[in-house]
């Protein structure tokens, strides 16, 4: 199943409704950075709200696009994330130092024009 990838203006809204498996994930990956380069976005929202919990290789993944999709020059700002899943990203080690997040997909929003000089 694939997540969708809305665009607004110039950025991507992606909400995740489901917890993620290992496939998923890596198509989630492929499809966003393909839809930056698609749609030059400038910016990126991932809403996290629905999951509750997520794995090493999951983690990794999510640092992963977030870096790639920097890398791509599109800011990305990540919301909603559980409290049970912020646990798992510092004992995993995965760093997330220069992302933007914010606790809801609103604020995220409004966080990422920030940052976009809008």
């Amino acid at each position: 199943m694939r997540i969708p990838i809305l665009k607004l203006y110039d950025c991507l809204l992606v909400s995740i409704q489901w917890e993620l498996d290992d496939q998923t994930a890596l198509q989630f990956q492929e499809d966003l950075l393909h839809k930056i380069h698609e749609t030059s976005a400038n910016g990126v929202v991932i809403d996290i709200t629905s999951i509750d919990f997520i794995d090493s290789f999951i983690a990794k993944v999510l640092g992963d696009v977030i870096n790639m999709s920097k890398l791509m020059g599109a800011k990305v700002v990540i919301t909603g994330i559980q409290p049970a899943v912020a646990i798992t990203l510092i004992e995993l080690g995965i760093s997330l130092e220069d992302v933007l997040t914010a606790l809801d997909l609103e604020k995220g929003l409004e966080k990422l024009k920030q940052e976009l000089g809008e």
